[in-house]
């Protein structure tokens, strides 16, 4: 009984929480009281053995309590504090017999943790262990000093444990430590430091605490002894200490002797030694105490009530006072008088009240206060004046606000010294004032501890104080006040109560009152009255648990069970105990468990539990047996569901075992033998179904084969064959009893099949592969036979056959199903299942004439049309070669006409019009199927023809109908996709095969086919319309719950009806008389998967299903008489208000799901390919691309995986949410298809801002989502296609449209650029796995680095607002490493890939654009030592091709193309790699570049191209990089370096570059520009200079044919030629040496002439140029035609040329006095004057301000010069 009762009770308490946690939020539980629930909630938290197994389950529990119930839930938190406490125990015992070094910190740590419970436990080796740390941890010198502390602490905590057993065992341990190290026994050990082991109570607070507190304990006889016993060792122990140790405790003991000798006493051990303390040993004033605390302790015994004590006290205290310096010459003289009058001085009658006032507000003044200090203080006022002020001063200073004053005026001082003058032997006269200075003194001292405290430590005021109470003994006043004083100051050290506790706050400013011990007050005659204080020690800990707390038995449990998890580490250790009597013989009672308490234990603990039942049914010896251990193992498999336990219970624990299997497999080997034996088979299965459904998600896969190998393994006679009987068994099955138990068996196996087949999916490796494959196969055959629909009366109305037909959807599922058969072939078994199924339907719907009149259930028409649907597929896979949609077609045999007739494909017709969505969803997916082939869609139309509006107008009304469900009408948009794949005539034409829709106009009776006719249809139906309000409907999120959002169901409430979810149903073509109710069975359960667009999966029902009450129509109208027209058309004329398009708004519409768009989104793109420019245009009108735009939700993706992230999350509510994201990412792949098309027939459909801006921000978001980041497998996969999309869609965007979209990319990548970077770093990373995606992430990359080099191009001059893409990669700093990373890996991608290998060149070309833009990227390439393996590649090339060449042959040919491919590679990305970046240049000089180029110049001649590339490169190369120039001049290519190797041999690089320029100066060619631009950079070096002079290269310039007429126009090569020469002009040896070409300074001339400004404009500047030379003025100035040309230009109209005119005229005037002469002329003068005059007039624009200033100034000093 008490097994079941336990697990009844895990059960129920695992419900309840789980209930409470659905209903009742924790926040609101306080509002809950009731007494039952909460005592529930109580014994729950503290069941130690629940809490453990259910921990997640406890949490809430306690969560509960909290709010419920502030009592229990205290007691609770006590308890487990005190379970932690126990652990901690046992924790430390385990830690502090382990061998070699410990943690001393750690093991203080759980110490003190474990405190708390030893007043449970009792356990006390644990406090000898405590003691024994404390011990080591002060013996040594070094030793930490916060180690010290914390054990000091500890050890206080147990001589002050409030418990009398515990601390008498702290006691006695410490008195054993004590023994150990000062015994006797130790003289004769060699070790002179183990004295050191009582170092740990050498402290004044561990001696405060054993003398304060152990000595005085009444209560523990045992206590008080043991204390006494210490310190008699102690104080007896010198000989036995080394000196260090022995000082060490004298140093310790002096602040507590005012504590220790209250216990003095002349007759008992202890109190001789404590009287021997304050004794003088020898003359030389020795003693035990040193001399200043001996004194004190002296004068402290004459306060003891002993009166021997206090006689002892006189004799050790005359030594002290004759031995006073000048004791002669004070008062009294001790004679035997006076010592006989010592004992009894002190002891005087009532006790002074010790208050001063420290509220009042004082009225006297500081002045009044000096005043009469100065009248006590002077020696010229009289005795009694000066008395009379003191007495004053005494009222003052019960204010003790006016005592800072006189401490500072020095009172302390004078009335010591007024004192000492009254013992002297002449002080007689002062003695009158000596009461009131003792007032005085006495107030101050008592209000200030400070100058208490320094006062006690003057062994001379002790003895002045003394000698004044002698002298005037028999002036009570003043007795009483010395009395007091040497009380004050003797006492002080034990009234500092924070001088023994750490606890009390230093921060407190208020001075503390006198306080003293109440071992103190009570063993002294005090002559005070005071508050006494540490009644308790200061160190006490409070215990926990109360004694009433412990006597409940639920608290009792809970800890006795946690003594025993922790002593045994863990419940499996305690567990697997043999003999757990013996084990705990030493153990408490209280800490043992019962026998009842281990079997719960082993009922609670789920591992053990199963590991139990699994062993009975193993073991069992009757059927009762197994059936008891399988109801436990339900119970386990159901609390693990109730504890949300699914992924981490019983698959941890029970399939990982071997006894698991061996349980279970004589029932999956051998048949049942009677109806009993089948009832327990029975029994079996529906435990093994419980289990397969928990863990089918993460069953291992060698569970699983062992499963499959056990029903496969004996064939024929396995468990699957139970499923085909004999007819003759089937006929003997009278017994109603076992015929229920027989179909029983029948629902379990198969229910066991179908789950073994869920199950299979997740297994990949090729035994499971195998396996899986022929136990489907297997299973189809043994369906198949149980589809027996000879025997119609047996089978039909039976939920036989929906059971057969539900197996066979699971066989069919999964492709290939039919292809692990050894006798029979793939299509033969298809043939036969489509016989079958088509039997089905043809015998139990199509013959009754539809649903409408069949009595079949709907799960047999449901599961049939599926098992169709995976057929479909499956013969497309299998029958690829044959004509296999023939075979669908049905065969129809009509009584009357005794005809057979061929019903065809027209039997999908009444299922698409079904009452069940679901029904009507597969059917058109069987459509889809059929329509994914030619035949197919030929087949469909035909068998529809006889259908109003045929097959277009059906589906397109499916399609359009708003009141439709989503998965329905997206299977509609499937079968449309599917039917503009073929190719439809343009015109009307009747000769084509495929004549697309048909549309016939009544009124005029023309029909239409083809193009025109979907045109019309179309239009006729609002399609782009209908679609748009489609969009504006759809529902993104992931439940929708809202069933009043419609006036139907409004109303439906308000009459006072609950409407159920399928109540919609049954309004299907049935007036309201005779709707009946019929309920949807789900097939959510089903898997399909097929690569057909088609074909949805089981995630993609359940979200697409939110609430069914909005999927079906109330009112509906029949699709099949539409006549190919929407379902709304009318055949009046609509009226304003009730057209078409609102009559279909105002009825109830369904919600529009993701998925559904997606397909359309498909559609759309097929209309557009079918029909680009009306597609278009209905695109543009009805805004449809911005709207579907805008359903594009980042935001709700991301939100939807954090909530997958969410640790606890329900398994159901992640696999919805999951459905929810693939759908979203799903539907942003088929809007970036349809715009990526859109893009490619129109640019300007996809332009819009409105469109771009939000879906590019949405799109980058979606591309920063990390798939590492608990995303599972099938989640990474569509995000993956999604990205790749995504990507296309961007560098298409960039490519179509670059200059318009690129600002707005640029502005969205900004925000997520360092994520998308890192993005495509992971996209590279799976380029074998994931080529497309590779290739996409590139591309986009190339395209939109392209376009940032385009656009630098274009902005050179301009300044920029928003930060450019380059910025982003070298600026910012975020984006500073993942740059690098990209960088990085895409050279090691080109390095490492084939060059003929695809995936090399589109890794290429992004580096190359990434190299041109980023500087960064040029940086990791030159870290990378790709410059170096670039050249070295060069060399490699130029070797092979060498080589090769000597060898004649096509496949030489092509090997050579490949090669030079591959060179001209190397060569751009050494341009890019050079561009702009002077390093990389020196990187390319080091490694001989141009030597390099030099041997390929023979291959770059023979190929244009080649030669074109390795130009550019020495553009870049050369540009600005004198070093490069000069490296071109030396001879063999650059590789000599000395001066002699320069241009001699005329064989350099130059050289060749030169001749090249000549032979093609003419031919306008790419290679003549690319290298008149290599000259020009070569222009600007001196080296090079000297060449182009030498080769007389520039008298081709002499050679060009300049343009005649009036225009003048000049071609690229002039313009060419005058950039060099201007290049050449910049150095005054290239103006000289272009002035020494003969007839130069003409055709320059001739050139600043043309009317082509830009030619004019450098033909301008180099005549400029000119003009600085003192050499060249001569010549230019007696060119009259020059001069004209120059003074002209003050007259032009561009200011430019302006400037060029001015400046070049003041270069001429500058020191040259022939120039002067010259421009004086009078019409030169007068365009100098009126150009100065026009040019100070004009105001120019801001950017020209200093182009404007230098023009004024060059006017300026023109005429400056000329006025001179």
């Amino acid at each position: 009984m008490l097994v079941h009762h336990r697990m009844a009770f895990i059960s129920i308490s695992l419900f309840t929480v789980r209930l409470l946690q659905v209903l009742l939020p924790v926040e609101k539980a306080s509002k809950v009281t009731q007494k039952s629930l909460l005592n529930a909630l109580f014994l729950l938290s503290l069941d130690m053995s629940f809490s453990l197994e259910y921990p997640s389950i406890h949490e809430s529990v306690a969560a509960y309590l909290e709010q419920m119930s502030t009592e229990n839930y205290s007691i609770y938190k006590q308890v487990s504090e005190a379970a932690y406490s126990i652990e901690c125990t046992c924790s430390f015992m385990v830690e502090v017999h382990k061998e070699g070094d410990k943690n001393l910190s750690e093991l203080l740590e759980l110490a003190d943790q474990a405190l708390s419970s030893l007043p449970f436990h009792l356990h006390f080796p644990l406090l000898q262990e405590c003691i024994h740390i404390c011990s080591n941890i002060w013996k040594s010198a070094e030793a930490n000093l916060l180690l010290q502390v914390e054990g000091q602490k500890l050890l206080l905590h147990l001589l002050s444990h409030p418990l009398l057993n515990i601390k008498a065992e702290a006691y006695h341990c410490c008195l054993e430590v004590v023994k150990d190290c000062l015994g006797i026994h130790n003289i004769a050990k060699p070790v002179p430091s183990i004295c050191q082991g009582v170092h740990f109570l050498l402290h004044p607070k561990v001696l405060y605490e054993i003398c304060t507190f152990g000595l005085q304990e009444d209560k523990n006889e045992q206590v008080n002894s043991t204390a006494k016993a210490i310190l008699i060792h102690l104080l007896q122990g010198r000989l036995m200490m080394e000196v260090l140790t022995w000082n060490k405790f004298i140093e310790a003991l002096c602040p507590v002797i005012p504590v220790l000798q209250g216990y003095a006493d002349t007759k008992d051990t202890l109190g001789k030694c404590i009287l021997s303390l304050s004794e003088t040993t020898t003359d030389k004033g020795e003693g035990i105490l040193p001399g200043a605390p001996r004194l004190q302790a002296a004068l402290r015994l004459l306060f003891s009530k002993k009166q021997l004590v206090r006689s002892v006290a006189a004799k050790h205290l005359a030594f002290h006072v004759l031995s006073e310096e000048g004791s002669n010459l004070k008062r009294p003289c001790l004679d035997s008088n006076v010592l006989s009058s010592i004992s009894n001085l002190f002891i005087v009658e009532g006790a002074m009240e010790l208050k001063l006032d420290d509220k009042m507000n004082s009225v006297i003044k500081a002045e009044t206060v000096e005043k009469l200090y100065d009248i006590l203080t002077s020696d010229a006022v009289d005795l009694v004046l000066r008395k009379s002020a003191a007495e004053q001063l005494v009222v003052i200073l019960e204010d003790t606000k006016m005592h800072d004053i006189l401490k500072k005026l020095g009172v302390i001082e004078k009335i010591l010294a007024y004192l000492n003058e009254c013992v002297h032997v002449d002080g007689k006269l002062m003695e009158s004032i000596v009461v009131p200075c003792l007032t005085l003194l006495r107030k101050i001292v008592c209000a200030d501890p400070v100058v208490r405290q320094s006062l006690a430590q003057q062994p001379s005021l002790l003895l002045l104080l003394f000698r004044v109470s002698l002298i005037l003994q028999s002036d009570g006043a003043v007795l009483t006040e010395t009395t007091v004083l040497l009380c004050l100051l003797l006492f002080d050290e034990v009234a500092r109560t924070e001088t023994w506790a750490d606890d009390i706050a230093s921060d407190n400013t208020e001075v503390p009152a006198f306080s003293l011990p109440v071992a103190v007050v009570r063993r002294y005659h005090l002559p005070v009255r005071i508050t006494a204080h540490h009644v308790v020690s200061p160190n006490t800990v409070v215990v926990p648990l109360s004694s009433e707390c412990l006597a409940m038995k639920p608290v009792a449990d809970m800890l006795k069970t946690a003594w025993n998890l922790s002593w045994y580490h863990g419940i499996e250790n305690l567990l697997q105990l043999v003999n757990y009597e013996k084990e705990t013989e030493r153990l408490l009672d209280s800490l043992k468990l019962s026998s009842e308490d281990i079997l719960i234990l082993k009922i609670t603990h789920t591992n053990h539990g199963l590991q139990d039942c699994l062993s009975l049914i193993i073991q069992a010896a009757s059927h009762r047996d197994v059936r008891t251990a399988l109801t436990r193992l339900s119970f386990y498999v159901l609390n693990d569901r109730l504890a949300l336990k699914c992924n981490s219970g019983l698959c941890g624990t029970t399939l990982k075992s071997f006894v698991w299997q061996k349980a279970m497999n004589r029932f999956l080997q051998v048949l049942p033998a009677s109806v009993e034996d089948e009832k327990l088979l029975v029994d079996v299965l529906r435990f093994l179904n419980k289990l397969l459904r928990e863990q089918k998600s993460n069953l291992e896969s060698d569970h699983l084969k062992w499963i499959l190998k056990s029903l496969l393994k004996n064939q024929p006679k396995s468990l699957m064959s139970l499923l085909v009987r004999p007819e003759s068994q089937v006929q003997d099955e009278v017994d109603e009893t076992q015929a229920a138990v027989r179909q029983r068996l029948d629902k379990e196996l198969i229910r066991l099949f179908n789950l073994l087949l869920v199950c299979s999916m997740s297994v990949t490796d090729r035994e499971g592969l195998e396996l899986t494959g022929l136990f489907r196969t297997e299973l189809a055959l043994k369906l198949l036979q149980c589809l027996r629909l000879t025997d119609a009366p047996h089978f039909y109305g039976l939920p036989s056959l929906e059971r057969t037909l539900q197996g066979m959807v699971h066989v069919t599922a999964l492709p290939g199903w039919t292809t692990y058969s050894a006798a029979v072939e793939p299509i033969t078994i298809c043939k036969k299942y489509l016989t079958g199924l088509l039997e089905v339907i043809s015998s139990f719907y199509v013959e009754w004439g539809g649903n409408a009149m069949s009595f079949m259930g709907k799960g047999v028409t449901k599961s049939t049309v599926l098992c169709l649907l995976h057929l479909s597929h499956e013969m497309m896979a299998q029958a690829s070669d044959m004509d296999w949609i023939s075979l669908w077609s049905l065969p129809y045999d009509s009584g009357e006409e005794q005809v057979l007739s061929h019903l065809g494909l027209a039997w999908l017709v009444p299922l698409w019009v079904d009452r069940d969505p679901e029904v009507r969803f597969t059917a058109l997916g069987i459509g889809s199927a059929l329509t994914s082939l030619e035949i197919g869609c030929i087949a469909l139309a035909e068998s529809c023809q006889n259908i109003s509006g045929g097959l277009w107008g059906t589906v397109i009304n499916i399609l359009l109908d708003q009141s439709e469900c989503s998965m329905v009408r997206r299977e509609a948009a499937f079968i449309l996709q599917n039917l503009l794949v073929i190719p439809m005539p343009t015109e009307d034409t009747k000769d084509c095969i495929w004549q697309g829709p048909c549309v016939h106009d009544e009124e005029s009776g023309l029909s239409q086919t083809g193009i025109p006719a979907l045109k019309a249809l179309l239009y006729h139906c609002q399609f782009y319309e209908h679609v748009d309000q489609m969009v504006k409907r759809c529902y993104l999120g992931c439940y929708m719950f809202d069933l009043n959002s419609y006036k139907e169901d409004k109303l439906s409430i308000e009459k006072g009806g609950t409407t159920d979810f399928d109540d919609s149903l049954n309004l299907w073509k049935a007036p309201p008389s005779q709707r009946k109710s019929s309920h949807s069975h789900s097939t959510s359960e089903t898997m399909i998967l097929s690569a057909s667009p088609s074909l949805g999966s089981v995630t993609e029902l359940q979200a697409t299903v939110p609430s069914s009450a909005s999927f079906i129509p109330e009112t509906v109208v029949d699709r099949l008489t539409a006549q190919g027209q929407s379902d709304t058309t009318i055949t009046e004329s609509p009226s304003q208000h009730d057209s078409p398009m609102s009559a279909a708004l105002s009825k109830q519409r369904a919600v529009v799901t993701p998925a559904l768009l997606s397909a359309v989104c498909s559609l759309l793109h097929n209309l557009l390919v079918v029909m680009p420019k009306d597609t278009g245009i209905a695109l543009q009108q009805t805004h449809l691309l911005t709207t579907l735009s805008s359903l594009v939700s980042a935001n709700l993706v991301e939100r939807c995986i954090l909530e997958l992230k969410a640790p606890l999350g329900h398994r159901c509510h992640k696999e919805h949410v999951k459905a929810q994201v693939l759908l979203l990412l799903q539907y942003l792949s088929s809007v970036c298809s349809l715009l990526k098309s859109c893009l490619l027939v129109d640019s300007q459909l996809v332009s819009q801002d409105e469109l771009l801006k939000p879906l590019l921000g949405n799109t980058f978001r979606i591309l920063t989502i990390r798939p590492k980041d608990g995303l599972d497998a099938e989640l990474t996969s569509v995000l993956h296609e999604t990205w790749v999309d995504s990507f296309s869609l961007l560098a298409t965007l960039l490519w179509k449209s670059g200059q318009i979209s690129f600002p707005s990319v640029t502005a969205a990548l900004a925000n997520h650029c360092t994520t998308v970077i890192d993005t495509i770093s992971d996209c590279i990373h799976l380029s074998t796995t994931y080529p497309a995606l590779y290739v996409a992430s590139l591309q986009f990359l190339s395209v939109l680095l392209n376009e940032e080099g385009r656009k630098q191009l274009q902005d050179k001059h301009n300044v920029c607002q928003n930060p450019t893409l380059s910025f982003l990669l070298d600026h910012t700093e975020e984006c500073q490493a993942p740059v690098t990373q990209l960088t990085a890996l895409i050279i090691q991608v080109c390095e490492r890939k084939s060059s003929k290998d695809v995936l090399k060149e589109v890794a290429t070309n992004a580096l190359l654009s990434l190299l041109a833009v980023s500087k960064n990227a040029q940086k990791c390439a030159l870290e990378a030592d790709l410059i170096d393996s670039c050249i070295e590649n060069m060399k490699h090339i130029h070797a092979q091709l060498n080589l090769d060449s000597l060898k004649p042959g096509k496949a030489q040919r092509k090997k050579e193309d490949n090669l030079i491919k591959e060179l001209r590679c190397s060569m751009q990305i050494l341009r890019n790699c050079l561009f702009e970046n002077e390093e990389c240049k020196m990187a390319a000089l080091k490694a001989h570049l141009v030597p390099v180029l030099h041997s390929l110049w023979p291959w770059f001649l023979a190929d244009d191209s080649s030669m074109q590339i390795a130009l550019h490169l020495l553009c870049v190369y050369t540009a600005n990089y004198p070093a490069g120039c000069t490296s071109l001049c030396l001879a063999s290519g650059g590789q000599s370096s000395l001066p002699s190797g320069r241009s001699a041999a005329g064989n350099s690089l130059m050289h060749y570059v030169l001749k090249l320029a000549s032979y093609v100066s003419n031919d306008n060619s790419p290679v003549q520009q690319v290298v008149f631009c290599l000259i020009s950079n070569l222009a600007l070096s001196h080296d090079c200079k000297g060449i182009i002079q030498k080769s007389n290269f520039l008298q081709n310039f002499l050679s060009l044919s300049l343009p005649k007429g009036s225009n003048k126009n000049s071609g690229n090569v002039s313009t060419l030629w005058l950039k060099l020469l201007l290049n050449i002009s910049f150095g005054e040896d290239g103006q000289q040496m272009i002035m020494k070409i003969n007839g130069f300074l003409d055709q320059i001339i001739e050139m600043c002439k043309y009317k082509h400004k830009s030619n004019q404009h450098l033909a301008l500047l180099i005549l400029h140029n000119m003009c600085f030379s003192p050499a060249n003025k001569p010549k230019i100035l007696g060119n009259d035609q020059a001069i004209a040309v120059l003074s002209a230009c003050l007259e032009s109209n561009s200011p430019a040329v302006q400037r060029i005119g001015a400046a070049s005229l003041w270069a001429l005037l500058h020191n040259c006095q022939k120039a002067k002469v010259t421009l004086k002329n009078p019409a030169i003068r007068r365009r100098i004057d009126e150009a100065y005059s026009s040019v100070k007039k004009s105001s120019p624009q801001p950017e020209e301000n200093e182009l404007h200033a230098y023009h004024v100034k060059c006017l300026e000093n023109i005429v400056q010069l000329l006025d001179c």
